[in-house]
Order: structure tokens, then sequence, then C-alpha cells
């Protein structure tokens, strides 16, 4: 295709979209629909002749929309709020990802009459709610800072997460493979040793490299390196074929664990507003309305189908894991939709069966529409309708619904590790992650030494397994300094918790030094396995070769040992200064007086109970905390005693201090009926 006519219909899409982005601006309309509707009024199918010369060509474009929303949604991530939800998004994404895919085949099967394969991609395309669409639509909205908006978006990146499993599967069905559990096993294993590497490297390079091109004062160069960044991490996860979502979304953790995220996130805004419009148009492109008419039937019901499935499933899972009932219901209206993976999955049925006779594309695409054109006024309404829900919330059921939430959240207090224990599990995850990135290292360095380089260089094409096993071995021997040192410390834990506090010293002392040695040997021994595997899938048949990678290897082991081991330091301090970063930016916007909260959200605060306080006298069960407040009573200290887990009955009087645990916005709702100023 030409250049001039590339830029025609460049040209066509921005203006299209810049008058949908006036209009739907004046009237206060989400963009998203306008935008959405622009493609549809432009598509071929619409009018029997295009709008644009070439509509397949702009799909590139749409896919940088993908890419820049995705990261722009990665830069606005935070890892510590991540952990504070993983009990409600975890279960929520895996229920509602199964069910949706059983209804799906189900309704597929028993309804529709479709085969097997046909119901099982319906399935599949009915279960992933769109986390582009959510980011766009909170985003006009103005409602990021809600309580439950970061459960939303929680449980649509772990959906996200699962689905790269599910392709793997309807992938497997379609070969012939049936139901293969070993390729979405192999697809799993894959996400989680993609995900680790670039985590990983990502956090102990990134996030310092940032800070130092923060520090030039260049606003292009800090923005140039990072998209450098995302697009090469991008095309490495297509590559993979995973998609460049994931890519681009990882890449914006790492942009966000630095010390400059706000001045990233600002300059990739314009970015991000321009190609996520176009990519929304490029969807509308895809709409035959003529076929969507045929089909209308069928693509109500399923709309039905995904808004009250999708709806009931993560209002129920939210509810049984402990949110508000608010909450609860505004996260199920959120994600009753499917957006971008659904056309994915679309796609994958269209190009592996070939069946150009099935309607399940345009009926997939129009069932998105559908849910996408309803889902912002869903989310307008879940705040009026959460607040009818728990006005007419009978009496019983709120107590029944207030005692299991306080239960839950005694529970999970109860069930929080010792510091012992935290740290043992930390070390036992840092070692699986140094043989994972030693098994990662050698899987890439397989995989490397199998392409052509004649191109390049005939010289290393001669000689790349030489060059590749001598890189992966000594990758893997420079982890075993690291590796050897948290054999120590694991066994040091492990000791001191067999032993506990009333053994003997040399007995202590004896059992610490005969389960570090066993930890050390294991460790020692794994390792060698793992370099072992290395050399015998890449050792090259010339004995001179082989011998030079020993010699080479026996020196970096002797030599290189002291520099090793402190290389391991510095890339811990580096990866924790990173995980750390959120915490450093909340303290100095704090001394500038530019956070006004004073209690930490998810965590114990000692909240007193000060003279004529309304609280003084009554109880538990009559002040009802948990239904008014969301926020937990877990203990109560009275007079230097402290009583745990205090039951309904319990009377506060003037100096009690209550431990309470719950987010910001619900400890200030507790401050407010506690009359604390």
């Amino acid at each position: 295709m030409s250049e001039s006519l590339f830029f025609q219909d460049l040209a066509v899409m921005m203006a299209a979209v810049g008058l949908v982005s006036i209009v739907f601006t004046r009237f206060g309309w989400p963009k998203v629909i306008g935008y959405l509707l622009a493609g549809i009024l432009m598509s071929e199918h619409t009018w029997g002749g295009s709008f644009l010369a070439d509509p397949k060509s702009i799909g590139t474009i749409g896919q940088l929309g993908i890419v820049f929303l995705m990261f722009t949604l990665g830069l606005e991530f935070s890892a510590d709020d991540m952990k504070k939800v993983k009990h409600v998004t975890m279960p929520t994404a895996l229920f509602d990802t199964v069910m949706m895919i059983w209804l799906g085949y189900t309704v597929g099967t028993r309804m529709l009459g479709w085969n097997g394969v046909q119901s099982l991609f319906l399935g599949a395309a009915l279960c992933d709610s769109a986390t582009t669409l959510l980011a766009k639509t909170i985003e006009e909205m103005r409602w990021s800072d809600r309580p439950f908006v970061r459960y939303i978006f929680g449980t649509t990146i772990f959906e996200d997460i699962l689905c790269v499993g599910v392709i793997a599967l309807v992938t497997g069905v379609v070969h012939g493979n049936g139901m293969n559990v070993g390729a979405v096993g192999m697809s799993l294993g894959g996400l989680l040793v993609f995900f680790t590497v670039v985590i990983v490297f990502g956090l102990v390079l990134v996030p310092r490299l940032l800070n130092l091109v923060g520090r030039m004062k260049d606003d292009e160069a800090l923005l140039l390196t990072l998209l450098g960044l995302c697009f090469f991490v991008s095309f490495v996860a297509f590559k993979l074929d995973y998609s460049l979502a994931l890519g681009a979304f990882l890449v914006g953790i790492l942009g966000a664990s630095s010390d400059v995220r706000q001045r990233l996130h600002a300059l990739a805004a314009p970015l991000r507003n321009m190609f996520s419009a176009v990519f929304f148009v490029t969807i509308g492109l895809l709409v035959d309305p003529a076929a969507c008419f045929r089909n209308l039937p069928l693509i109500v019901g399923l709309a039905l189908l995904v808004v009250c499935g999708k709806g009931f499933n993560c209002t129920a899972m939210s509810l049984l894991a402990g949110q508000s009932v608010k909450d609860a219901v505004q996260t199920g209206f959120g994600l009753a939709q499917i957006g971008e993976f659904a056309y994915m999955v679309a796609l994958i049925y269209m190009s592996e069966t070939g069946d150009a006779s099935s309607p399940i594309y345009q009926v997939v695409v129009a069932v998105s529409l559908i849910t996408t054109c309803l889902n912002p006024a869903m989310l307008r309404a879940s705040d009026r309708v959460g607040d009818w829900c728990e006005a007419r919330l009978p009496e019983r059921m709120r107590g029944w619904l207030a005692a299991y939430q306080d239960w839950l959240a005694r529970f999970r207090s109860a069930a929080m590790p010792s510091q012992l224990q935290k740290h043992l599990r930390s070390r036992v995850a840092w070692l699986g992650v140094v043989f994972l990135l030693n098994f990662s290292a050698s899987i890439a360095a397989t995989m490397l030494a199998r392409l052509d380089y004649s191109a390049f260089s005939r010289f290393f094409d001669d000689h790349k397994q030489f060059f590749f096993c001598l890189v992966a071995t000594l990758f893997c021997v420079s982890m075993l300094a690291p590796a050897l040192g948290l054999a120590v410390s694991i066994g040091r834990d492990i000791a001191a918790v067999l032993t506990g506090t009333r053994q003997p010293k040399k007995w202590k002392a004896a059992v610490r030094r005969f389960v570090t040695w066993v930890c050390w040997a294991a460790v020692l021994l794994l390792a060698f396995v793992q370099i072992l595997m290395v050399i015998v899938n890449l050792m090259p048949p010339e004995t001179s070769a082989r011998l030079a990678i020993l010699a080479l290897l026996a020196t970096a082991a002797v030599v290189g040992w002291k520099r090793f081991r402190r290389a391991g330091r510095v890339a811990s301090y580096h990866f924790n200064s990173a995980l750390a970063a959120e915490r450093r930016r909340t303290r100095k916007a704090t001394r500038r007086g530019d956070v006004t909260l004073t209690v930490p959200g998810d965590f114990y605060v000692h909240l007193p109970v000060p003279e004529g306080s309304p609280a003084a006298g009554e109880t538990l069960r009559s002040l009802d905390i948990r239904a008014k407040t969301g926020a937990s009573v877990v203990a109560v200290e009275r007079e230097g005693e402290r009583f745990r887990n205090p039951g309904p009955t319990w009377c506060f009087q003037p100096g009690d201090v209550a431990v309470v645990i719950g987010e910001p916005q619900q400890l200030a709702a507790l401050k407010e009926l506690f009359g604390v100023r």
C-alpha cells in the first residue's frame, strides 16, 4: 500500500475521532462509545464501501492503542495494592473464568446445537472482561480513586493471565489434541518464566536506568528510553506467542517502580489518547450490521448472559471474599462486559478452523460491542444500585453478613505469619526465583543456538554452540553464590523453627549446623544438575571447545566468586529499592503536604475511645461497625490488657483503644463514628 493512501486513512480516522471527542465531551457521553460508532459508520459493511482505502492497514495502529493503554495501566499499577486485594481478586477471577467458559459451552451445545469446538470457543470468548475498556471508561469518569476500582483492575489482570492458558486449551482442541493438559501446562509454565525473567531483571535494571535518565532533566530522553524498553519487551512477548499488551503492561509496572513515575505518566498520556482512540475505531470497523441483524436474537441473548452471568459471578465472589455490599455490586457491574480478548478468540477460531460459514465471529464482536456500550452506563448506575442494595438489605441478612465479614477479618489476621515465617518464605521464594532464572537462561540459550546467524557472521554461526553454552553456564555459575547464601539463611530459619526458644544452646547450635549443611548440600546438588543439563544440551562436539568451556568455568568460579557474591548483593539491593519506590514517593509527598491520609490502608490502626465518644457505652452489635464503615475491630486494649477478637456484646468504655483493620476510607468513617478528631 502506498504511503499517500495510508496517511489518507489516518487523516480520515483522526478527523473522525476528533469530531467524536468534541461532540461526546460536549454532551457528557462516554467517548469510547463514540469511537466504536465512528468505526461502524466508516465500515465497508455499513455502506457497501469503506471510507478508508485499506482498513486492514489501520489495524496495525490499533494494536499500538492496546500497547499504550496497557502501558499506562501498568504505570498506575501498585504492587502493594495488589497484595492487599489478592484475597478478593484471585478467587473472583478464577471463579468467573471457569463459570463463563462452562456457561458458553453449555449454551452452545445444548441450546444452539453447535459442535464441541465451536461451543468451547464461545465459552472462551465470554470469559474475560476488557481491561483496556475499563481503564478508558474509569479514566473518563474520574473514578480512579474509588475503593472498588482496584478490585476491578486486579480481577481483570488475573483473568488476563488465566486466559493465556485458555488460548492454549482451545488451540489444542482445534489441532486435534483434545483437552490437552500438557499444552495448557506448557503455556502457563512459559508465561510464569516470562513473567519472572522480565520482572526480576526489570526491577534490578530498569528503575535504576530510568532514575539515572530522569536526573538529566530531559523529558524526551526519558520518554524514548521507556518506549524503547516497552516495544522491545512487547516484541519479545509477541514472538513467544503472548500478546503485545502483556509486554507493555509489564514494562509499565517496571516504570511504576521508578522515582519518575508521575513524569512518565504525563509524558505518555498524549500518545495513549491518540492511539487508544484509533484502536476503538478499528474495532467498530469489524462490525457487519447485516450479519448482526440476522443473528440478533442470539446476540441479545448472549449479551444478557454476559451481563447477568459475569455480574452475578463477580458480585457473589466479592461478597464471599469480604467486600461490602456496595463494593461487591460495583465490582460486578464493572466486570459485566467482554472486550479485546473476545476478538482474539474469534480470530483464532476463524484462522485455525477456516470455518467462514460460522457466525461466531460477528456474534462475539456484536456481543462485545453491546456490553461495551452498556458498561459506562452500568458503572454510573452502580453507585445508586449499591446504595439501594445496602439500604434495602434485611436486618437479619445484614447481621449475618457483618458477622461473616468480622469472622473473615479475624481469620486473616490470625493467619498472618510471624516474622520468622515471613523471612523463611521470602528466602525460599528467592531461591525458587534463582533456579527459575537458571532454567530460563538455559532454555533461551537452547532456542538461540538453533537460529541461523550466517548472514550476520559466518564465524559466529560456526561457533554458536560454544558461545551460547559458555554464556548459559557462566550465568548459572554466577547465580551459585547467591543461591548458596540463601541456602545458609534458609537452614538457619528452619533450625530456629525446629528448636524453638526453650532448647539448650548447644542443642540449638548442633541442629543449626546440621540443617544448614543439609540445605547447602541440597542447593549445591540442584545447581550442579542444572549446569549439567545446560552442558549436555549445548556443549559443542569438538573436544578442544569442551575443554575451553570447562577451563573458563573453573577460572570464573575461583576468581570471580567474591565478585558474584557482591553482584548478588547489589542486585538484591536494587530490587528491594525498586519495590520500595512507592513508599518513598508517599513519604516525600507527605512531607510536602500533598497527601492528607493519616491512616495506612489495610493495616492495623490503634483508635482510642475518648471521653464523650458516641461509642462509649455501646456494644459492637449496637454500633454495627462493619456494616456502617467496613472496618473490623480485631482487638481492644483496656488498662494495659489486650482482648483479642471481642464478641458482639463487648461494651466500649472511655479510654479503650480499638485495634482495627481496614482501608483509608473505612478507617476515616470509623474515626467519625468514634468521635475522634
